[in-house]
């Protein structure tokens, strides 16, 4: 089962492991970057989240520790606590049959409470960079064993604005030691990072996005704002998701959708920005562990989650642009497994959902919403296979056997299985929920973000393609009157300087305007996201 794992030179104990955690087979960023990561070297992996890259760089970090020696061996960088608290799970699952521990260290959590878990020396540290900066101003973190550095997300924490930390942190720590950076892009910025701390660094690129943005079936349902969530429930119904992720607009929504998919006996709960750090911890480790199969969260508070088995994900509401949408809908779909995404629609975010078909070069088909009829079909289809995977448990059935041939002396065998199968049918929760509507005046705020800047952006180019065009013919006409008298070609050589300084001016002030304009919308839209009630 795990042979291309053993030929990878992965050791026995972490083998059981990967076997326990459902391995099967390495993913192509696994297959290529372990054997490097493994020889010592330097590494750049370009690769997605959702890849499998947790393990290319988790698997070999193990091989490398000493899991006699209890002092910090290797240190791995993260964006975001989420993802630090995933990485550090992911370690000490595939590490359970060793003496390592990894342990995450990030901010938000009480700090008195990781010193005493530092006591117990672990040997892998994964932080988020600020935190990490606090313990290293502590001497409550050393360095002076760590044999290999991780950057995961190397493109996040730049743009997150900790560049400067992780040059500290880099700064500090030995220079025997090896460096894997993991990065979705390349920008200028990580290429610099590379050159500065990397040595003859090996490159590692994978397919970007679209290799798994081909295994998700992506559709949307045009209907009314106040009909979505009994079309959620009822593609529940059809669908019975693994796990499911529902994207909401703002905080208010999520708390919404949130009790009412519990009032209707589905295992949910929401994330958002106003819940403590040990509540939306708690609730995602419930998701990740299938204790819930629903989560309900905004882009915001999504972000940085990266968690395998998502079958499902419901735009309950449209995304505000193109990238949010690849955002949300990448949840599913990962590590090679198919996925669905559905976008629910109202008939004025119509135009909206063109826009993202035409930006993101995908056409999501149309689906129409299921009706009660449908719902009851595919619960009673639920009920026949439960039913018929049942026969195959022979031991299971023995004590009901003899209840079974009494009942067939007094009732025909087709009465009997139609009443099962009423039994096992789920009838359609239709218990009353009650979903704000949004405010469309807050919505079109959002949506009209893009299209104003373009447009301004637009007049500014023509602007100054048609102050260029001047500006060539002014030079072609001092070029011709080369051969007239010198103050002729001074003064017309002044009146071009006097054009261009007067249009770079012009230029300066239109791009003002615009970055003012694009502040003031972008400020009205933030102040819609963080408030918990709609403007009517």
């Amino acid at each position: 089962m795990l042979e291309k794992f053993e030929q990878l030179m992965i050791s026995e104990p972490v083998l059981r492991a990967l076997n326990d955690m459902g391995f099967e087979e390495p993913t192509p960023i696994q297959q290529e970057a372990i054997p490097v990561a493994m020889s010592g070297k330097d590494m750049i992996g370009q690769a997605q989240t959702g890849t499998g890259k947790t393990a290319a760089f988790g698997l070999p970090v193990l091989e490398r520790v000493d899991g006699n020696e209890r002092h910090v061996q290797v240190v791995i960088l993260s964006p975001t606590r989420e993802l630090a608290i995933q990485v550090a799970e992911e370690l000490n699952k595939m590490a359970q049959y060793t003496n390592i521990t990894a342990l995450p260290i990030y901010g938000g959590q009480d700090i008195n409470r990781q010193f005493r878990a530092l006591k117990k020396n672990p040997q892998i540290i994964v932080a988020t960079p600020g935190r990490l900066m606090d313990h290293m101003d502590r001497g409550s973190i050393h360095f002076d064993h760590v044999k290999v550095v991780v950057l995961d997300e190397a493109d996040e924490m730049l743009n997150m604005g900790f560049v400067d930390d992780i040059n500290k942190i880099l700064g500090a720590i030995p220079e025997d030691h090896q460096t894997l950076l993991f990065s979705a892009t390349m920008p200028k910025a990580i290429q610099q990072l590379a050159e500065t701390y990397l040595t003859e660094p090996t490159l590692i690129r994978m397919k970007p996005t679209q290799v798994t943005m081909d295994l998700i079936e992506q559709y949307y349902i045009e209907v009314q704002d106040r009909q979505k969530f009994d079309v959620l429930c009822r593609l529940f119904d059809i669908q019975t998701p693994e796990l499911a992720i529902i994207f909401t607009r703002t905080k208010r929504r999520v708390d919404e959708v949130t009790e009412g998919l519990k009032k209707r006996g589905y295992m949910a709960e929401g994330i958002h920005g106003d819940l403590s750090q040990q509540k939306r911890d708690s609730v995602i480790r419930q998701f990740r562990e299938g204790t819930i199969d629903i989560l309900v969260a905004t882009d915001v508070a999504a972000r940085g989650l990266d968690i395998s088995g998502v079958s499902h994900v419901y735009n309950y509401d449209m995304p505000q642009d193109p990238e949010s949408y690849t955002h949300r809908v990448g949840r599913t779909g990962r590590a090679g497994k198919a996925g669905q995404a559905f976008t629910f629609v109202i008939p004025r975010e119509m135009e909206h959902l063109h826009a993202i078909e035409r930006l993101t070069k995908r056409k999501i088909a149309r689906r129409r919403a299921p009706s009660l009829g449908e719902v009851l079909e595919g619960q009673q289809r639920l009920a026949i296979e439960s039913l018929v995977e049942m026969t195959d448990n022979l031991e299971a059935l023995a004590p009901f056997k003899s209840s079974a041939e009494e009942l067939l002396n007094d009732t025909d065998s087709v009465t009997l299985l139609a009443a099962a199968l009423k039994l096992l049918t789920k009838e359609p929760d239709t218990t009353p929920v009650n979903i704000t509507e949004e405010s469309h005046c807050a919505y079109a705020v959002a949506v009209k973000v893009d299209v104003v800047t373009a447009a301004v952006v637009t007049v500014v180019e023509m602007v100054i393609a048609a102050v260029t065009e001047i500006v060539v013919a002014m030079i072609v006409h001092v070029a011709t009157a080369m051969t007239a008298e010198v103050n002729v070609v001074m003064t017309a050589a002044e009146m071009i300087v006097d054009l261009i300084v007067h249009v770079v001016i012009k230029n300066l002030v239109i791009k003002v305007k615009v970055s003012n304009l694009t502040l003031k919308i972008n400020r009205m839209w933030i102040a819609y996201e963080q408030s918990t009630f709609f403007i009517t």
